[in-house]
């Protein structure tokens, strides 16, 4: 049940607000505070999924109250409340962190509106920390060979610099890996990362997938949902295989990369956004652009650095710490004890041809651990590692 702080002087305003929120769902758990000094205290002892605070307040002003707050919970959407001669204050507080404003006395349909997208956001933000904690140990670049070196001098040079990066590389290389440890070595990894396989997504739901949508949009929506371009403001959105994409998606992607605002599907209201785009895709896009099936104009605005991952039978020399690296994590995983590969094994496993790459040398590397000997011999590899 969400959560939600208001902290305004006047007595009258706070019963306003209480009573819209009230009306609009029976979920919102509603708390007020009469300052700045106690809402702020408030906020130390308890999570808040939303706060509506007001800007001028004895005690403690609205600026400072969110001021404090970025530095105890930033992660907590704080809508300003202004009156008339504060909206001047008001835009500055979108500077300083604030998720936006509504002045005196509140627009119902405003209001509303605003708490929704806000609390969609605190959503998506508190589930990508979760989920960001959970993977961020899954994503190492292991191997040595010239041109995961390569990669590596082109991650290091590209990820503190705002530029957009597209990935080359046939199926099952490791291309979300480069995105994800190019987020995480960038001045955006406290910011959010959003993955988006738009391989995976019918065509016909990709818009409300990127830009989200409104209640209403179409027969399924039935609330307001926040998509995937705002989930990632503030940090990386990486759109794999985004050479599937349909064109009217692709157009709005272009929009998005120009102006820097998406609108929800069913809404003609812009929203800012602040996002990093790597894309990637198995395909050959000049040959797409050529057929017509996918935009030269948003190739272009992708493709500023170009980083293309080689297939794992272009790097051979890699093949034994991949090995290693994947026996220790299987293990960990069955909660097993560690197995070692025969140098034979080794040497078998290098000649073999990876047409599947790193996905299919970690399924033939768990199928060995799994049903090999102790120790994985090289008799092991012909019998299990076949195709």
């Amino acid at each position: 049940m969400p959560k939600i702080l208001i902290i305004e002087d006047e007595a009258a305003i706070r019963r306003v607000l209480v009573k819209i929120l009230s009306e609009e769902s029976d979920t919102y758990q509603v708390t007020e505070a009469e300052d700045g000094l106690v809402g702020t205290e408030l906020i130390k002892n308890e999570d808040y999924d939303l706060v509506l605070c007001d800007i001028k307040m004895p005690k403690m002003d609205g600026v400072e109250v969110l001021e404090a707050v970025k530095k105890i919970k930033p992660e907590i959407p704080i809508v300003m409340i202004s009156g008339h001669g504060d909206i001047d204050t008001a835009v500055n507080t979108m500077r300083l962190g604030a998720f936006d404003y509504i002045s005196k006395p509140p627009d119902l349909n405003r209001l509303l509106n605003t708490v929704r997208i806000a609390l969609d956001r605190k959503e998506l933000v508190v589930e990508n920390t979760r989920l960001k904690k959970k993977v961020s140990k899954n994503y190492e670049m292991i191997g040595t060979s010239d041109a995961i070196t390569r990669i590596k001098e082109m991650i290091e040079k590209v990820a503190p610099t705002e530029a957009r990066v597209f990935i080359t590389g046939p199926n099952g290389t490791g291309k979300e890996l480069v995105a994800h440890w190019l987020h995480q070595t960038s001045d955006r990894s406290k910011g959010p990362m959003i993955e988006v396989n738009c391989a995976a997504i019918p065509s016909e739901l990709i818009e409300s997938e990127l830009f989200g949508h409104v209640k209403g949009a179409f027969t399924s929506a039935n609330k307001d949902r926040a998509g995937k371009f705002e989930a990632a403001n503030g940090g990386t959105i990486f759109l794999d295989e985004i050479g599937d994409m349909s064109l009217p998606a692709q157009a709005k992607v272009l929009r998005a990369l120009q102006e820097n605002r998406v609108q929800r599907v069913g809404s003609d209201r812009d929203i800012k956004v602040d996002v990093r785009v790597v894309a990637a895709t198995n395909k050959n896009l000049k040959k797409e652009i050529a057929e017509g099936n996918f935009r030269e104009d948003l190739y272009h605005r992708l493709a500023v650095i170009l980083i293309d991952v080689p297939a794992l039978n272009k790097r051979r020399e890699d093949i034994p710490l991949l090995i290693s690296y994947f026996t220790k994590r299987i293990a960990s995983e069955h909660g097993t004890s560690q197995k070692k590969f025969s140098d034979k094994a080794v040497e078998l496993l290098q000649e073999y041809d990876w047409t599947g790459n790193i996905r299919e040398l970690r399924n033939v590397v768990e199928r060995l651990i799994i049903l090999g000997g102790d120790v994985v011999s090289e008799k092991d590899v012909k019998l299990f590692a076949s195709k």
